[in-house]
């Protein structure tokens, strides 16, 4: 058996692990050996044009990175169809090109390992068209979400997709800060060098750009990403960002490019449901340890625990399977206590404190308008009521930054768009009317010195 059908047989066994039998045997199985190496390109022959494009598109990216654990030299694969190889038609043998996904995508991070619901089917399945036809769908593509829902999981996926089926694209993926900061050191040394700074940006085929919030009152660099977007965008390279908050709610960055990023397609992640939330801990258990035996009931109650921040729920179970692994124990509940007793506190004293403070924020609201806390919780939709009530709503995004499906709970069980519409609302009202930028301030002033007593 030669090296690289060895290293196929390996991956194999990890593969009938990872995904179910149906999958498994339908698209892996009958693949027993390699078909050619060249320059480190494994391609492999499947029957059809169908199972060629479902493994490429779905997982490639996986498969590749079992290829990295396993092979002691850098490997790619590739998958092709009966047809080409029957009509010989040419395969192109790309030298490897991985400089742009090292160190800034990270491989894991795929649509097949990105777990779909309804809080996040929408904004999933258009990532799909936009990777699947870059700067063609949607250009921009602006994802928001609050944090820990799977932001910068899905923006990853469409780079990694991308790249998967064409190892020549040129994908860079960037925090906003990072942005900032390579733009403040290129200044630093010689500020006639802008364009060596655009020209590292402009090279390239996709940008991913994550937290976009994070480039409020930095104006020169956003001048210079303003320039760098409409460059891309005219030259159809694909844009893609992230961001805490819609478009029309960031502040402090300047019109011209939030109106550019909500001329292309936004979508917003919303957090998952019970349901789905568990399915999550699922797959994220799989591929922690395949052989690990979790309960409906313990995975219910962690995805219970922890309901807004998917990346906090899958930090716990990571903890809970650690602890279980490293002590040779049956996951009990006994053992969810003992691995994550002291997490669950910390958590419970932070919430009681949090929850307090949602309380005081609506209690200053209410004496500040002069109504009474069961009217600005409630229902009534006299402008009275009204306008206070969407100032809480308002000041408790802004300090605590909790879902708006949390923040609707605090008010009777609203639903997150209605939140979502009052935020905003308060967000421009105060830029132009005095009199209730005047009251916010006021409340803020007298907030920050009743949360400190």
């Amino acid at each position: 058996m030669s090296p690289n059908d060895t290293l196929w047989q390996t991956i194999l066994k990890d593969l009938e692990k990872l995904y179910n039998e149906e999958t498994y045997n339908e698209l892996f199985l009958p693949l027993t050996s390699t078909f050619k190496d060249s320059n480190g390109l494994i391609t492999m022959v499947v029957a059809n044009e169908f199972l060629k494009n479902r493994i490429n598109k779905l997982y490639i990216a996986k498969i590749n990175e079992l290829a990295s654990k396993y092979s002691p030299t850098a490997v790619r694969f590739k998958f092709i169809s009966e047809d080409e190889v029957k009509h010989d038609e040419p395969v192109t043998d790309r030298q490897l090109t991985i400089d742009y996904r090292q160190g800034n995508l990270n491989s894991t991070y795929t649509f097949d390992s990105f777990v779909v619901g309804k809080s996040n089917m929408f904004a999933f399945r258009m990532a799909m068209k936009v990777a699947d036809q870059p700067g063609a769908v949607a250009n921009p593509f602006y994802i928001f979400g609050d944090v820990g829902l799977g932001k910068t999981h899905l923006m990853q996926a469409i780079g990694n997709y991308i790249l998967d089926n064409d190892v020549e694209k040129r994908i860079l993926y960037v925090k906003a800060d990072n942005f900032i900061e390579d733009f403040v050191s290129l200044l630093s040394r010689n500020k006639n060098k802008t364009e060596e700074f655009n020209a590292k940006y402009k090279d390239i085929d996709v940008i991913l750009v994550d937290d976009i919030q994070i480039m409020a009152n930095a104006s020169k660099t956003q001048m210079e990403f303003f320039k760098l977007f409409d460059y891309l965008y005219l030259n159809n390279k694909q844009i893609v960002i992230t961001s805490d908050k819609p478009a029309s709610q960031l502040t402090n960055i300047m019109p011209r490019l939030t109106t550019r990023f909500e001329a292309g397609l936004s979508v917003d992640i919303q957090v998952p449901d019970l349901d789905h939330r568990i399915n999550i801990l699922k797959r994220k258990t799989a591929t922690l340890d395949a052989n690990a035996e979790i309960s409906d009931e313990i995975l219910s109650f962690i995805a219970t625990q922890f309901a807004a921040n998917i990346r906090e729920m899958e930090g716990a179970l990571i903890r809970l399977v650690s602890y279980a692994q490293t002590f040779d124990l049956e996951i009990t509940m006994n053992v969810v206590e003992d691995a994550l007793g002291a997490v669950l506190k910390t958590k419970k004293k932070t919430n009681e404190l949090t929850e307090n403070n949602y309380d005081k924020i609506q209690s200053v609201v209410a004496d500040y308008f002069q109504v009474s806390l069961p009217d600005l919780i409630g229902k009534k939709r006299h402008s009275k009521f009204t306008v206070p009530r969407h100032v809480a709503m308002y000041l408790i995004k802004l300090k605590y930054n909790i879902p708006y499906k949390t923040i609707g709970t605090l008010f009777n069980d609203r639903d997150h768009s209605t939140v979502l519409a009052a935020c905003e609302k308060v967000e421009k009202d105060i830029r132009m009317d005095g009199n209730l930028k005047f009251a916010v301030d006021s409340i803020v002033k007298k907030l920050d010195s009743a949360l400190l007593k």
